[in-house]
C-alpha cells in the first residue's frame, strides 16, 4: 500500500480539482489555465520522447499537433453535432461522453501517421537534417490544412463546442478538465512504460551510438519509427484536448512558434526527464500568463518614468522575447535544466518506496 502513496494522493488531488471546478470554487479563467497546463504536459513529453530520449532533434512538433486538433474537431463534429459539412450526426448528442474517446483515439492515430510519414526519410538523418525536415513537415501541414475550403481554410474550423455542450447537457461536469486529467496519466504512462520496455532500451541505444546500436542487433529503422509514431500520436492527442478547449481551431496556431514552445518546455525540464518536463510545462504556462499582467503593468511604470513615447505599448508578442532571453540565462548558468535527464526519484531516492507506474 505504501508504494502506492504518491499515487493515491495525485489521484485524489486530480478528484479535489475536478470537486472544486464542479462546485464553483475555481473562476473560468483559473480552470482554463489549469486545463491548459495539462495539454501542455502532454504536448511536452510527447517531444521528449524524441528529442530527449531518442536524442533526435525534432522542431516541427506542432505540426502533428494541428492534425490531431482538426482530426479530432471532424471526428467530434461528424459523431456528435447537425453540420453543413457532415449533415445529421452519427451518434446522438447524448452518446458524447462515452463516445468522446474514440475521437480523441483518431486524432492520436491520425497525427500518429503523420508521424510515420516524417520517420521514413528520417533514416539516415540525424541533428540538423532531422530539425529542416521536421519543420518542413510543420510548414507543409499547415499548408495543406490551409487549402482544404471544405474545413475552413485560413478560417478555421468550428463546431467542436457543441461536442462539449452535449457531454454538459448529459452530466454538469468540467469535461475537458476531465479529459485532460486522463489525457496527462494516459501520456505520462505510455512513455514510461515504453522507456523501460526493451523498445527503450533500443531508444536509449539510438541516442547513445546508433551504429553502435545496429551492431548491437538494434533494428534502429524500427526504433525511430515507433518512437516518432507515439510522439506524434500523444502531440495528436494534445492538439485534439487543445480544440475542444477553445472550441475553434486555426492552423496557424501551430505554427513554428507552437513547435518552439514545447522545444522550451523540454529543454527547461530537462531532456530524458519526464518529471522535469512536466515541471517545465507548469512553470512554463505559468509564466506566459504572468506575463499577461507584468506588461500592462511594465506599460504604466515606463510610461510614468517618460522610458516609452506617448501613445506607445508594448505588446504580448514581447513575451517572446523574455521567455527565449529567460532559455537563454537557463542555457548559461544550467543548460542542464530543472533536472537534467534524471527523474524525481533519483533525485530523491526516498520517493521510490512511495510511488509506482507500473
Amino acid at each position: 500500500m505504501r508504494r502506492y502513496a504518491i499515487n493515491i494522493l495525485l489521484c485524489a488531488a486530480a478528484l479535489a480539482l475536478v470537486g472544486l471546478a464542479q462546485a464553483d470554487m475555481l473562476d473560468k479563467y483559473v480552470l482554463t489555465v489549469i486545463t491548459f497546463m495539462g495539454i501542455n504536459c502532454i504536448f511536452a513529453v510527447s517531444l521528449n520522447l524524441v528529442n530527449g530520449y531518442m536524442g533526435e532533434f525534432s522542431c516541427g512538433h506542432g505540426g502533428f499537433m494541428c492534425v490531431g486538433a482538426y482530426v479530432g474537431s471532424l471526428l467530434s463534429v461528424a459523431f456528435f453535432t447537425d453540420s453543413k459539412l457532415f449533415g445529421a450526426p452519427l451518434f446522438a448528442p447524448e452518446l458524447a461522453p462515452f463516445l468522446f474517446p474514440l475521437v480523441l483515439l483518431g486524432a492520436s492515430l491520425a497525427a500518429a501517421l503523420a508521424g510515420l510519414l516524417v520517420a521514413l526519410p528520417s533514416f539516415h538523418t540525424r541533428d540538423d537534417y532531422l530539425a529542416i525536415i521536421t519543420i518542413a513537415a510543420n510548414y507543409i501541414i499547415i499548408s495543406i490544412v490551409e487549402n482544404i475550403d471544405a474545413i475552413g481554410g485560413p478560417r478555421g474550423f468550428s463546431g467542436m463546442k457543441k461536442a462539449v455542450n452535449a457531454m454538459s447537457d448529459f452530466a454538469d461536469c468540467p469535461w475537458m478538465l476531465i479529459w485532460t486529467l486522463i489525457g496527462v496519466a494516459v501520456c505520462v504512462m505510455t512513455v514510461y512504460r515504453l522507456m523501460t520496455s526493451t523498445y527503450g532500451k533500443g531508444v536509449s541505444a539510438v541516442c547513445q551510438n546508433e551504429v553502435a546500436a545496429e551492431i548491437m542487433g538494434v533494428d534502429t529503422n524500427r526504433v525511430k519509427i515507433m518512437a516518432f509514431m507515439v510522439s506524434s500520436g500523444l502531440g495528436g492527442l494534445a492538439g485534439a484536448l487543445y480544440a475542444h478547449v477553445y472550441g475553434y481551431v486555426n492552423a496557424q496556431s501551430f505554427n513554428l512558434l507552437k513547435s518552439t514552445e514545447g522545444l522550451v518546455m523540454v529543454y527547461l525540464g530537462g531532456m530524458g526527464s519526464i518529471s522535469g518536463v512536466l515541471m517545465a510545462a507548469v512553470a512554463f504556462t505559468l509564466l506566459v500568463e504572468a506575463l499577461r499582467f507584468v506588461i500592462p503593468w511594465l506599460n504604466d511604470g515606463l510610461h510614468a518614468l517618460s522610458l516609452l513615447p506617448a501613445g506607445y505599448e508594448l505588446s504580448q508578442i514581447w513575451k517572446w522575447v523574455i521567455i527565449p532571453l529567460t532559455l537563454i540565462l537557463l542555457m548559461q548558468f544550467r543548460p542542464e535544466g530543472f533536472l537534467g535527464n534524471r527523474e524525481l526519484t533519483q533525485v530523491f531516492p526516498r520517493l521510490k518506496r512511495w510511488i509506482t507506474l507500473k
